[in-house]
């Protein structure tokens, strides 16, 4: 799910018929128990499906994918099975070193051995294996879950930095580039007539305008140092918020990242700011006190520290030199998106009260206004971990 996506699907009675029937296409032994929806915010509709043998009992996660969001699923899934597959070779070679079991989710194959199942309908789905026994956090208070959804992510981006990039295609055009954002930002505003009334009507809206009209120039800040060569491509997970890190039950450790759709060449910049910015602001998103909105240090280090026991080794200086930059770039770039789909109307976020996506805009700029208030402290930090 793509970084502040709140789409919500209803299941109904023929949807989980569907998901039954599908259920029934891929590789797992046993007959079929239960199937539950779970995961309200995922964009594709997902299924835990239980089936059981003789003497076992098997678990897996079904999914349908949004092509509303994914335009090309058999390229999302084309990068996901290559990812994974190099990821899972890495972590057996390694696993007698690990101080952990580190663990991602496998592609399940069709009985025609495919890593997706297309219905009659149309529709994409896809089966995986389950990350048992782990837990996820929506906000983040304890500096040692910042430490290893610090660990998780790098470790991450460790494994598969070796993976061609010109084997992954780039199914989300445009996903965390921010200039792209701002464009949009323009077209909504010079093409919506209602827009421009909304932003007239609301003070705090105006004042909003104002905040994103002051940092434009900073929105390129990345893209240029790419084009500049300073930066290059990696394969990144694109989207590695708190909810995605799954953290095992018995030890405590970071074990798996999961969500991969939005697997892609892309700067690890950005998964890393987004990391910092989901991880280190206790009041977490949704929240309408902006006096509780802030980037704590101590989480901040604490991630740093986990992120860069695993990246260091292949992280540039140069790679170093932009890590503050992402995070308040990453946040800008959220709070641009918020902004721009509420002055549009609320077209793209889901929202489940008025102006919704307005306070969802203003706590990402209080975050992002709070990140350059502690630029020394975050650079500090970056620099002094090794």
């Amino acid at each position: 799910m793509a970084s502040g996506d709140f789409c919500v699907k209803i299941a109904t009675q023929p949807v989980m018929s569907a998901a039954e029937e599908v259920s029934r296409q891929f590789q797992v032994p046993g007959r079929l128990v239960a199937i539950e929806m779970i995961g309200t915010g995922n964009v594709n509709d997902t299924y835990r499906v239980i089936q059981r043998t003789t003497f076992s009992e098997e678990q897996f996660i079904l999914q349908r994918i949004n092509q509303a969001v994914f335009k090309d699923p058999a390229a999302v899934m084309m990068n996901i099975k290559a990812v994974t597959d190099h990821a899972h070779r890495r972590i057996d070679a390694e696993a007698d070193q690990a101080d952990r079991i580190w663990q991602l989710p496998r592609v399940i194959p069709t009985l025609d051995d495919q890593a997706h199942f297309c219905d009659e309908d149309g529709d994409y789905w896809r089966a995986l294996s389950l990350i048992a026994s782990t837990k996820t956090y929506d906000k983040v208070t304890n500096p040692q879950i910042a430490f290893e959804a610090g660990v998780v992510l790098g470790n991450f981006q460790r494994l598969i930095s070796d993976f061609p990039i010109d084997e992954l295609q780039d199914t989300l055009p445009g996903f965390h580039i921010t200039p792209g954002y701002l464009a949009d930002y323009d077209s909504v505003l010079a093409d919506n007539p209602e827009a421009k009334k909304r932003l007239d009507v609301s003070t705090e809206a105006m004042r909003l305008a104002n905040f994103v009209e002051k940092r434009r120039d900073f929105a390129p800040l990345l893209e240029d140092a790419l084009s500049r060569g300073e930066l290059k491509l990696r394969p990144i997970h694109g989207d590695p918020k708190i909810t995605n890190i799954m953290i095992d039950t018995f030890t405590g450790k970071g074990t798996s990242i999961i969500d991969l759709d939005t697997v892609k060449p892309g700067l690890v910049h950005y998964d890393f700011g987004d990391s910092a910015r989901s991880s280190c602001n206790p009041a977490g998103e949704e929240t309408k006190n902006l006096s509780q909105v802030f980037l704590d240090t101590d989480l901040f280090e604490a991630l740093v520290s986990g992120y860069l026991r695993e990246a260091k080794n292949f992280l540039t200086e140069a790679d170093r030199n932009y890590l503050y930059d992402s995070v308040r770039l990453i946040t800008f770039e959220l709070g641009l998106r918020f902004f721009a789909d509420y002055l549009a109307g609320d077209v793209y976020f889901k929202t489940t009260y008025p102006d919704q996506n307005l306070n969802r805009a203003r706590v990402q700029f209080a975050l992002c206004e709070s990140i350059e208030a502690r630029e020394s402290l975050m650079r500090s930090t970056l620099e002094k971990v090794q």
